[in-house]
């Protein structure tokens, strides 16, 4: 049920905008009444799962989930259309457009991600409004479980304060500006340290295999009990609290191994809130010292607790215009010192580059159309990015080529395009299978 989940909002935001990605470069294109051949989500090697011509335009579904496409008349594209090339240009031919028209046209795409991941940030303001934890309110600092993280030197128990120069008022700030960091500066026991960070620290980030980095401390709620614990048919309940193991106060779930301190195949006195209410039971635990539960990371309860503090913040509709437009120039930001460090082979950080796999990663395994929407938002501007790269192939490859048009005065020769055109086909196959490549090897190796 999980995978369907995943897969499904997966699916649903990647149509949802390669779809209106290519009617960014369709409408334009129709209004300059230039002839749009084919309209297609996913590509159609060979055949397509659905297909349908209305006007001149034949619409459809492919079978492969690569992206989409729109073939314009009289344009050196993916297709390759060297017959139609080879005859003489018609009005209705992208080739006879001026060459303004031609960059609206390629620009198209580009401007509708922009435009609706802004759209979908200024809802997500209005509709969720903004709630983060504050980093003062973390008592007793992180739980620092990431294996990078404490070979650099962090220990459960560390407050951050700042990242290079950046002070953390706010969990999210973390994430921020790691991207970036080359020092981080924590309170530990009452005492300021600084680390400074190798050179290769994202790289060494995206090797271990692990997400956890700055993790709340958080009590022992029980999430779920899997169904060979020994304790199925003992008095503990979805949502119980553990607060005491053998009369030893258990303040953190990340205490848990110490409290046990290796005892296994045993019977133990527990202590569990529930509902408020404090219960005295006996727990069983199994040959590897497990109770056979899960914890939740995350839970409402936990602000309730006094654990951490959230501050949250609503927006009215006009306030949420300017919101959004922060969140939206924020991830922009934040999307470009990625590419910066993913281009940068000192840092490592090209050994975290992903592919589809990475994205249905990124989905939650519970239905959320917050984080269906904020995913979608991030994915939209992600897309945007990448196309506008000056790669042949790529739209910012078709802009460069109109571009150097405008300027000179006259237009690279049919034959350079296709040539360019090839090339770029090649640079990119190379980045999709590296990046999908990082995903096989990740699954391997971790």
């Amino acid at each position: 049920m999980e995978f369907v989940i995943k897969i499904s909002q997966f699916l649903l935001s990647l149509s949802l905008l390669i779809v209106l990605h290519e009617l960014g470069h369709f409408i334009p294109a129709k209004l300059f009444k230039t002839k749009v051949e084919k309209f297609y989500l996913f590509f159609d090697v060979k055949f397509s799962l659905f297909k349908k011509k209305i006007g001149e335009t034949v619409y459809g579904i492919g079978w492969l989930p690569l992206g989409g496409y729109v073939k314009i008349a009289g344009m050196i594209d993916e297709s390759m259309d060297k017959e139609q090339m080879a005859l003489p240009p018609k009005p209705w031919e992208f080739r006879s457009k001026p060459a303004w028209q031609r960059l609206i046209i390629m620009l198209g795409g580009v401007t509708v991600n922009f435009i609706l991941a802004y759209v979908i940030y200024v809802f997500i303001s209005f509709g969720y409004g903004d709630a983060d934890v504050k980093v003062a309110s973390l008592k007793d600092g992180y739980w620092i479980e990431h294996p990078v993280l404490k070979e650099a030197g962090f220990k459960t128990g560390d407050k951050v304060l700042k990242i290079n120069d950046n002070p953390i008022i706010n969990d999210s700030d973390i994430g921020q500006y790691l991207i970036e960091a080359q020092s981080i500066t924590i309170e530990r026991d009452g005492q300021t340290k600084t680390f400074d960070l190798p050179e290769d620290f994202l790289g060494q980030l995206s090797s271990s295999g692990s997400k956890d980095l700055f993790e709340y401390r958080v009590p022992f709620m029980v999430a779920n009990i899997a169904d060979s614990s020994a304790n199925k048919s003992n008095d503990i309940k979805k949502g119980d609290i553990i607060k005491s193991i053998n009369g030893k106060e258990l303040v953190y779930y990340d205490e848990l191994d110490e409290n046990l301190n290796g005892i296994k195949n045993t019977k133990v006195e527990v202590e569990l809130l529930r509902d408020g209410n404090v219960i005295n039971t006996q727990l069983t635990l199994d040959k590897d010292g497990k109770f056979g539960f899960n914890p939740y990371r995350i839970h409402p309860d936990f602000e309730k607790l006094g654990y951490y503090e959230v501050f949250r913040r609503e927006y009215t509709f006009g306030e949420s215009f300017s919101a959004g437009g922060k969140k939206f120039t924020k991830t922009i930001t934040n999307y470009f010192s990625q590419l910066k460090a993913i281009f940068s082979p000192s840092t490592g950080a090209y050994k975290g580059l992903g592919g589809f796999k990475a994205i249905y990663d990124v989905f939650p395994d519970v239905w959320s159309w917050y984080s269906f929407w904020k995913l979608t938002a991030f994915l939209s501007i992600m897309l945007a990015i990448l196309n506008l790269l000056p790669i042949p192939a790529l739209d910012g490859g078709h802009v460069m080529f109109l571009l150097y048009e405008m300027i000179s005065g006259r237009a690279p020769s049919e034959k350079f395009l296709e040539r360019a055109q090839v090339i770029g086909f090649f640079i990119l196959i190379a980045l999709v299978l590296f990046a999908n490549g990082n995903d096989i090897f990740k699954a391997i190796t971790n």
